[in-house]
C-alpha cells in the first residue's frame, strides 16, 4: 500500500508518477520525482499542519483497536510556523473504520493536560480522522462546512493535516474536535446537583462494547456519551428527563414542545441530514445534549458514508441514502414522532429558505466543493499517490463501490450534492411566499390595524378574503379573540405574545 525505501532519479519513474498524477485526475500538481514520502516531507511545501506521531514501541503502523492506547511522542506543525510538541497517548479510534481489514485507520491522541491545538480551543483529546471510506475525502469537509453556516450548537472545529506515523507518511487526515463536554467543546454543566443536569447522549442503535452505559427510551436505544460513567441515580435522572420529553414531542402540544426542545437547532439538524443523506443518522454518531432544561440537536459528527457513498444490493437502507430524491430524516430515530407536526416541518421549510443560497453553493461551479478541492488538490493527490492509497479501494459491503479514478468520484460527489438540491427545491419549495403571524392585512407589518381587522373578522364584519385572514393571525390555526389578544401583547413588547411575529408559510387551508 504505501511508496518504500528511495525512488531512483530517472526519467522512467518521473514519467511514471506524472501518469499516475494524471489518472488520479490533480490537474496542475507537481510529482515529487526522485524522493520518497520519508524524505520529500522537508521539500514539499506546507499548506496544512504537519502532525508527526513516534510511538514508545515503533508499533504505529499496526496498531489495531484491541491495542488500546500506546505512549507516544507528537509534534503538530502550523503553516504559520508554530509547533506544539509533548507527549501523548495514541490508539485507534472508531468502529467500522477501525475493522482490521481497513488499513487507513483513524486515531485519537489524548494530552496528559488541555492544550489549545491550531488555535481550535483547549482539549484533552483530539481525533484523527482518515476519511477511509470517501474516495474524493471532501464529505466530512462539506457536512462540517454546512453545519457551520447553519449554526448548530458546537460544530466541531476541524483542520485539513498531513500524518507521519513511526516515520511512514500516512497521508490526508483532518483533525477533529471530538463531541466530548468542555468549555471549547460541548460547553455543558454535569457537576452540578450530582450531574443531574446536563447531559450529552448519543443513539446507537445496536452496537455493544465494553464500559459503554447504554439505555433505552420509548424504543430508542442511547448511550451516555458525558457522564461517560454515570452513577445509578444520574442515569436515571438521564432516562427520566428522556422519557419526559419523548412523551411531550408525541403528544403535547407546540408550546409543550418548545418547553422541552430547542426547536431551531432540531431544525438545522434536520436539514444538515438531509442534505447529506448519512447513512450513519439512525444507527450511530447521532448526538444530543441537555442544556439548561431543553434538549438540544447535535453536535454533528461522521459524514463520511454520506452523499451518496453508501449503497449495495440487498441492503434497503444504504440504497435509501444512495438516491437523491426521497425524505429522509423525517421517518427516522426521535424525529419521526416530531416530524408528525405541521408547525414544526414549517420550521425545516423556513431554515431551508434562509440556506438555500449556500446549500445551492455546494455543487455550483466554482462553489464550495470546487473551493474545497483547489486548495487542498496537492494534499489530496499526496494521500494517493505518496501514502499510496487506493483512490477505487473497496473497503465494506455497505460502501458503494467507488469509481476507478479521482475525477470520477469527484464529479459523482458533485452531480450527487446537485440533483439533491433540485430534489429539496422541489419538496420545500424555498420561494413559497412567508408572512408573519399577526400580520391579518399582509402588508409585513404588525401593527393596530391588524388587532382592528382581526376583532372586526370575528364580529362578523363583512372582510374580504377573512377566512385566510383568521389563520394568517393565528398561524395556520383558527383565531380567536386570544389571538387579538396576543397581538396587543406583541405590541406592547409582552414577552407572552405567543407566536405573534414569527414567520410562517403560505396560509393552508
Amino acid at each position: 500500500m504505501r511508496t518504500k525505501g528511495l525512488l531512483k532519479k530517472t526519467v522512467t519513474i518521473f514519467t511514471c508518477l506524472a501518469v499516475m498524477l494524471s489518472a488520479f485526475g490533480f490537474s496542475g500538481m507537481t510529482a515529487l520525482a526522485g524522493e520518497s514520502a520519508a524524505s520529500a516531507e522537508s521539500e514539499w511545501a506546507m499548506t496544512v499542519p504537519q502532525i508527526r506521531v513516534t510511538t514508545e514501541n515503533g508499533n504505529g503502523t499496526t496498531l489495531q483497536k484491541e491495542d488500546g492506547y500506546q505512549n507516544a511522542q507528537i509534534t503538530i506543525t502550523g503553516v504559520d510556523g508554530s509547533v506544539l510538541s509533548d507527549n501523548c497517548v495514541f490508539k485507534v479510534r472508531g468502529n467500522t473504520t477501525a475493522l482490521s481489514w481497513v488499513e487507513k485507520k483513524a486515531f485519537t491522541f489524548k494530552f496528559s493536560k488541555k492544550k489549545d491545538v491550531l488555535g481550535m480551543g483547549k482539549g484533552k483529546k483530539w481525533a484523527l480522522i482518515a476519511n477511509a471510506f470517501d474516495p474524493t475525502l471532501l464529505r466530512n469537509l462539506v457536512a462540517f462546512s454546512l453545519a457551520k453556516e447553519l449554526d448548530i450548537p458546537y460544530t466541531s472545529e476541524f483542520k485539513v493535516t498531513e500524518l507521519w506515523v513511526d516515520g511512514v507518511f500516512r497521508g490526508c487526515y483532518v483533525l477533529f474536535e471530538p463531541v466530548q463536554e468542555g468549555k471549547d467543546r460541548v460547553d455543558i454543566d454535569i457537576e452540578s446537583n450530582d450531574g443531574k443536569k446536563d447531559f450529552l447522549i448519543e443513539y446507537e442503535k445496536s452496537r455493544e462494547e465494553e464500559g459503554v452505559t447504554y439505555f433505552t427510551v420509548d424504543g430508542l436505544r442511547y448511550i451516555s456519551g458525558e457522564p461517560e460513567e454515570p452513577t445509578e441515580d444520574q442515569l436515571a435522572y438521564i432516562e427520566s428527563t428522556m422519557q419526559d420529553i419523548s412523551q411531550t414531542i408525541r403528544k403535547g402540544s407546540r408550546a409543550e414542545i418548545e418547553s422541552k426542545i430547542d426547536v431551531d437547532s432540531f431544525a438545522k439538524y434536520y436539514i444538515l441530514n438531509e442534505v447529506m443523506k448519512t447513512y450513519d443518522f439512525d444507527m450511530s454518531s447521532v448526538f444530543f445534549y441537555y442544556k439548561n432544561g431543553r434538549l438540544y440537536a447535535g453536535p454533528p459528527w461522521d459524514y463520511d458514508l454520506s452523499a451518496g457513498n453508501a449503497g449495495s444490493e440487498g441492503y434497503p437502507r444504504p440504497d435509501a441514502t444512495l438516491h437523491t430524491d426521497g425524505a429522509f430524516v423525517k421517518d427516522r430515530i426521535i424525529y419521526k414522532f416530531l416530524c408528525k407536526h405541521d408547525w414544526f416541518m414549517e420550521q425545516v421549510r423556513l431554515c431551508y429558505r434562509d440556506h438555500f443560497d449556500y446549500i445551492a453553493n455546494l455543487s455550483a461551479e466554482g462553489g464550495l466543493l470546487d473551493t474545497l478541492r483547489s486548495e487542498y488538490g496537492d494534499v489530496f493527490a499526496r494521500n494517493y499517490n505518496e501514502a499510496g492509497w487506493k483512490v477505487s479501494k473497496h473497503w465494506i459491503n455497505i460502501q458503494r463501490k467507488p469509481l476507478p479514478t479521482y475525477d470520477e468520484n469527484y464529479d459523482y460527489l458533485k452531480n450527487w450534492l446537485a440533483e439533491r438540491q433540485t430534489w429539496m427545491n422541489d419538496y420545500y419549495d424555498p420561494t413559497a411566499p412567508v408572512y408573519l403571524i399577526g400580520d391579518t392585512d399582509g402588508n409585513g407589518v404588525i401593527d393596530i390595524n391588524d388587532v382592528t381587522e382581526l376583532q372586526r373578522i370575528l364580529a362578523e364584519f363583512d372582510v374580504e378574503d377573512s377566512d385566510s385572514k383568521l389563520l394568517r393571525a393565528a398561524g395556520g390555526e383558527r383565531a380567536d379573540i386570544n389571538s387579538a389578544t396576543a397581538m396587543q401583547r406583541y405590541l406592547a413588547a409582552d414577552g407572552d405574545s405567543g407566536y405573534i411575529g414569527n414567520r410562517a408559510y403560505t396560509i393552508h387551508n
